[in-house]
């Protein structure tokens, strides 16, 4: 017996450490809202300092990476070969582990700034979920680690004439899908849950309006309750996401929507779309339809509303990057702006916050880092050397960023 309490101080001692470390499972990371705990992020780099490696990825998409352990999925599309595919790759190395082709389609109609490999996967560490158009029905299909294929579900057809990027989004034991779509009945929009170990459905959300929009929703604790809330279809909802019953709504405040809503200091915040552009603050404790009620603040000004990039939060601020490249910090509670610069010329992809820093990524693949503050303050600004249009992911202190045609792993090399 005496032996065997080292041991136990030494076993907890492995997984404390081991507890420091921060997966990076679906989109927008561990919270849905693209923040990360993690430590000794790297502020500086570029093409060729501080990569631990670069490993090239076939076909084209627009996926973001997601981690755990010593695994990185990510999806492409081979579109000479019209194949849809998941790939598995050594977060230690880059060495690519295994492929796996998860469906041969025709390509679907897109937008240009849309890609056939747009939705980020989601995994557990035990398994990994992925979601493809397989015009027109929907296929979302579940591997194990080792890339065995589990279950294979269809829940119902997508149309839409901009394509599909609509990500997976894990909650508890079960993975959460946003189809909204341009649907005439008896065809549906919907939003559906399905049991992340045999593929069961555990519920659907037939939703409002039926126009298209490409909004991952995120799930937030918020006025006492956990949150499913997104934008599209016209609307702005929240949603009990053990259920799918719906919290409240807001009608408009226009069509269609891309950017997921992040949640701080006792609001929502929402940021949109198409063919109006708006950005509203949302109190969080409301029942039924709470348009008249619950928006706090509303602002429309076009040149800092983002349609594609997710904002993000910290604190007593929300931090939001236009497509147009316009950086800007509002406060939380009021929306009075606190600056607004610009930052490149386009962004696609969604910021990430570290240690106080925030990471814009623009399509030419600089990365700007500013201090996360209600003053504006530039850090660094770091050309990976290749476009970029997929969201960062963090993890074990380092980023994993998706280009054109390579998947970069930026800070120093590390083990498990």
């Amino acid at each position: 017996m005496a032996l065997k309490a080292p041991l136990v101080l030494l076993m907890a001692a492995i997984l404390a450490a081991h507890g420091l470390a921060e997966e990076w499972p679906a989109w927008r990371g561990p919270r849905g809202d693209g923040t990360s705990t993690e430590t000794g992020v790297p502020v500086r780099w570029s093409a060729g300092k501080a990569i631990a490696w670069k490993a090239p990825v076939p076909g084209t998409g627009h996926s973001s990476p997601v981690v755990w352990g010593d695994r990185v999925f990510v999806t492409t599309c081979t579109e000479s070969e019209e194949q849809r595919m998941l790939l598995c790759f050594d977060r230690r190395t880059g060495v690519r582990l295994w492929d796996r082709v998860v469906l041969t389609s025709r390509l679907e109609k897109k937008n240009h700034l849309n890609s056939y490999a747009s939705s980020t996967p989601a995994t557990d560490g035990r398994h990994v979920w992925v979601t493809f158009l397989d015009e027109p029905h929907v296929r979302v299909v579940c591997y194990d680690a080792g890339g065995k294929e589990v279950w294979r579900k269809t829940p119902g057809e997508l149309h839409s004439v901009h394509g599909f990027c609509s990500s997976l989004i894990p909650y508890k034991d079960t993975v959460i899908l946003n189809a909204d779509q341009d649907a005439k009945l008896p065809k549906r929009a919907y939003i559906v849950a399905f049991d992340k170990a045999t593929g069961e459905q555990r519920w659907r959300i037939d939703r409002p309006n039926r126009i298209r929009s490409y909004t991952p929703p995120a799930v937030f604790e918020a006025a006492g309750k956990m949150q499913m809330v997104l934008s599209g279809s016209k609307c702005v909802a929240s949603y009990d996401p053990d259920t799918g019953k719906q919290h409240w709504i807001i009608d408009g405040p226009t069509e269609q929507f891309c950017a997921s809503l992040v949640y701080t200091d006792g609001l929502f915040m929402m940021t949109g779309g198409w063919p109006q552009k708006h950005i509203l603050g949302i109190r969080p404790d409301g029942t039924g339809n709470v348009t008249e009620t619950h928006v706090a603040w509303h602002l429309r000004d076009r040149k800092i509303v983002s349609y594609v990039p997710s904002p993000i939060a910290r604190g007593k601020y929300f931090y939001v990057i236009s497509d147009g490249g316009m950086a800007t910090c509002l406060e939380a509670k009021t929306g009075k702006k606190m600056w607004s610069e610009r930052l490149g010329k386009h962004h696609s992809a969604s910021p990430v916050l570290a240690e106080g820093r925030l990471y814009f990524c623009d399509d030419a693949g600089v990365t700007h880092v500013l201090k996360a503050e209600p003053t504006f303050e530039v850090i660094a600004s770091n050309d990976l050397g290749e476009p970029c249009c997929a969201s960062p992911a963090v993890s074990r202190g380092q980023i994993l960023i998706r280009g054109t045609k390579h998947l970069y792993c930026i800070g120093a090399a590390k083990g498990n």
